[in-house]
This record gives structure tokens, C-alpha cells and sequence, in this order.
């Protein structure tokens, strides 16, 4: 679909902000292989081979006894007795010494009942919630299977951060667009029609925003088990308010222009002059909040659960994880991970959404 000229416009603006540019790819990079965590980091394979026949543990949940061991349970990968259950072809010996076997499949030698077979890892062998065994005491540092260490429950930092960013991201992008659609549309109603409309709508958003938000979250959070979709509500049911005020002051200026008035006597219907008239010569004005939007809500995310009234504890949060820094000053990687992936994520987002607000103002001109 090809753009209107407007667009042609804001597009080529947009990219003349190498910054706001660059931020976009890059942001866009980090994000789109978050989406697709599973394949960087799982405690399953990603495929086997076992006996000539190809196993998709990512996707499918196998018995240990697929692959010739004793228990109906899912297969744990990363036993020795379950990898050499694999590599061999079932040979039984593997229960007794998985070790050896492997050594004398790897290197040709004759094993009774064996065929070949291989596994293929992601690159992190963890996911966000595996416990991992260290071989001491937890968290442990940064070393080649765990690339930035592991925190106070032996679980690999680099796999909570990939699937900790992509949680933020989500969380804040979903709030964010829920937030601006009802604000935007509160504010545009007020400000349209204004007389005891705006007179309603402004005494019911002044005791709303006087209504204490943390402890409404606190009592829910006594009362329901938190999670995503919950917090998500909880977010929106208090920061819908955030964009009223501006979207509200942009229709009441604009809605005695001779362009608004023009349609009216056209007999255009309000609803109209609302979405195709008012509503683009306002929007400058309200892209200018959405980065506060934005950082706002991974803000928000990360102080509830560093508070302990966010998701719970076994959630990929970057907030745990700076709780996880607080408790173990002993650990200084857990404070540099969180510090620089707060960093790098806020900083792209802040960057994208500057170089929106300048594509979509027409008084900014680049060279």
C-alpha cells in the first residue's frame, strides 16, 4: 500500500534523525530476537535426533521413555543419563555409566545396541526459571555456560534478561497504547463538546487521580495471585489519565477554527470532525508525552516488582533482578546487568519516540 504524501513526509523526516534512525533497527533488532527467546535460551533442545527419527523438544514435551529410559515423566535434557540415552540410541548402560558410553559412541568405538544420534542446543542452555548447578555456592559469576553469572537461586542471568526484556517491552507497549486510547479519546470528548461534559468529565478525573494507586495495587495484590494481564488492567485503570489533559487543551483550542467550523456548516458529523480533522493537528502535542508514557510503564513494572507487589518471583522481571543486585552487593554483575539493560532499553525507546514526535510535527524541517 503506498503512502499518502503526509506520510512520505513524516517517513523522510524521521529518517534524516539518524539517532531516532539507528535507535529504531536497533531497538527493533534487540526486540525481534527477544520474540524468539525459546530459540536463545531453553533448558530443551531445539531438535534430536534419536534412532534415525527427529524430536522437537522446544515445541513438543517428550516421555524419558521416547528415548529408551524408564520414567513416564518428561525428559530431563540436560542429565547425562538422558543425553546418552540420545547419543547412543538407547543403550542401557548409559543409567549406570553415561559418561563413559558417550566417550566410546563419540569415538567409534563398538557399543552393543548403539546408533548414533545428536543434539542440537540453543546457544544459552537455560531457560529464564532453571535451576542451575553451579558447583558452588549461588550467585555465582559470569563464566563460559553462564555468560553474566547466576543470580541468588542459580538461575542464569542472561536468559532472565532476554526474556525479561521482552516481558518490558510488551508490558509497557500494550500499556501504552491502552492508556493513549482511552485518554485520547476522554480528553477529545472534553475538550469537543466542553460546557458540563468537560465540566464532568474534569471533577471525575480529579478524584481518580487522587485515588492512591499502590495501595489499590497492594490490597488486589493481598487478594488475587499478580500476573501480567492483572497488572497490565492495574496500569491502565490509573494512567489513562495522563494524556487527557493535553488532547483536551488541543480540541478546545481547536474547535472554533474556521476549518472546524467549515465542516459543521457542511454538515459533516462530529464524529468526523473529531477523527479527520481535530484529531491529526493534535497529535504533535500528544506524541510528545508517549516516551514518558513509555518509560513510565517498564518504570512502573520494575518498581512493583522490586517492591515484591508486581509478578511473582519466577517471572523474567528486571525489576527482581535489581531487588537481586540490592541483596547481594557481593554480586556486582547483577548490578551492571540491570543497570546497563535499563539503560540501553529506556535510551533506544526514548530516541524512537523523539524522532516520531519530530516526524510528526510540521514546523520541524531537517536538512
Amino acid at each position: 500500500m503506498a503512502l499518502s504524501p503526509l506520510n512520505r513526509r513524516r517517513w523522510r523526516n524521521f529518517r534524516a534523525n539518524r539517532r531516532a534512525y539507528w535507535s529504531l533497527w536497533l531497538f527493533g533488532a534487540m526486540f525481534g530476537l527477544s520474540l524468539f527467546a525459546e530459540l536463545i535460551a531453553n533448558e530443551r533442545p531445539l531438535l534430536v535426533q534419536y534412532r534415525g527419527d527427529y524430536y522437537t523438544p522446544f515445541l513438543t514435551a517428550y516421555p524419558e521413555t521416547a528415548f529408551g529410559g524408564d520414567f513416564q515423566t518428561e525428559a530431563k535434557y540436560r542429565d547425562p543419563e538422558v543425553e546418552c540415552l540420545i547419543r547412543s540410541g538407547g543403550v542401557i548402560e548409559c543409567l549406570d555409566d553415561p559418561a563413559g558410553i558417550m566417550a566410546r559412541v563419540a569415538a567409534g568405538e563398538a557399543v552393543e545396541g548403539a546408533q548414533t544420534g545428536w543434539i542440537l542446543w540453543p546457544p544459552i542452555r537455560s531457560s529464564f526459571t532453571t535451576i542451575n548447578d553451579v558447583g558452588g555456592a549461588a550467585p555465582s559469576p559470569p563464566d563460559a555456560t553462564h555468560w553474566l553469572g547466576t543470580d541468588d537461586t542459580a538461575r542464569d542471568v542472561a536468559a532472565r534478561v532476554i526474556y525479561g526484556f521482552r516481558l518490558s517491552v510488551a508490558f509497557a507497549l500494550i500499556v501504552t497504547f491502552l492508556t493513549s486510547v482511552i485518554g485520547i479519546a476522554a480528553g477529545a470528548v472534553q475538550g469537543y463538546f466542553g460546557g458540563a461534559i468537560d465540566l464532568i468529565f474534569q471533577r471525575i478525573i480529579e478524584i481518580w487521580g487522587a485515588t492512591p494507586s499502590l495501595y489499590i495495587i497492594i490490597i488486589v495484590a493481598a487478594i488475587w495471585q499478580m500476573n501480567f494481564w492483572l497488572l497490565v488492567g492495574l496500569t491502565v485503570l490509573f494512567g489513562w489519565t495522563a494524556l487527557v489533559g493535553v488532547v483536551r487543551a488541543e480540541f478546545l483550542r481547536a474547535r472554533n477554527f474556521e476549518y472546524v467550523r467549515a465542516a459543521r456548516a457542511l454538515g459533516v458529523s462530529d464524529g468526523r470532525i473529531m477523527w479527520r480533522h481535530v484529531l491529526p493537528n493534535a497529535m504533535v502535542a500528544t506524541i510528545t508525552l508517549l516516551p514518558f508514557l513509555v518509560t513510565g510503564a517498564v518504570g512502573s513494572l520494575a518498581a512493583l516488582d522490586f517492591l515484591g507487589f508486581g509478578l511473582p518471583s519466577s517471572a523474567p522481571s528486571l525489576g527482581e533482578l535489581t531487588l537481586q543486585a540490592k541483596n547481594n552487593l557481593q554480586a556486582p554483575w547483577l548490578a551492571f546487568t540491570a543497570f546497563f539493560t535499563f539503560a540501553i532499553m529506556l535510551s533506544l525507546m526514548v530516541f524512537v519516540f523523539e524522532g516520531v514526535r519530530d516526524a510528526f510535527d510540521p514546523r520541524k524541517t531537517f536538512q
